[in-house]
């Protein structure tokens, strides 16, 4: 298969994935917390690793996930009547943390920058009184 063809494909599934859960999925362990970050499909397009994000703390991402794999059956029937392929993968779901990651290192250098700025203040009365 063309990469491209794949790729569009994955991002269909992502799209899908995602409104399903947002408008169907009825488990209150799901609505609201989770996001669908990134969809890779296997080469022969029986695999769907679904990489989900899930806002909150441990013990909320642990459930967000368990509600996500009761409701996968539900989410690839449902993926069935709005994809037009012939085989619908079955969805895996993996937990992704890339997006506290990034907030940890977007806090990390806003402060280093906050220092900076600080001491900067104190270099510029130095070469002010010159």
């Amino acid at each position: 298969m063309s990469y491209q063809r794949t790729r569009r494909i994955e991002e269909e599934i992502r799209k899908s994935i995602s409104r399903i859960i947002l408008e169907q999925v009825k488990d209150p362990r799901v609505n609201g917390l989770v996001s669908i970050i990134k969809v890779e499909l296997s080469r022969d397009f029986k695999f769907a690793k679904t990489y989900v994000s899930v806002f909150g703390d441990t013990a909320e991402k642990e459930n967000a996930m368990e509600g996500l794999v009761k409701a996968s059956g539900y989410i690839r029937k449902e993926l069935g009547t709005t994809l037009k392929i012939r085989h619908i993968p079955e969805i895996q779901f993996k937990l992704d943390s890339s997006i506290e990651y990034s907030i940890k290192v977007a806090e990390i250098i806003r402060g280093l920058s906050q220092g900076n700025q600080e001491a900067n203040p104190k270099q510029e009365d130095k070469d002010d009184s010159k």
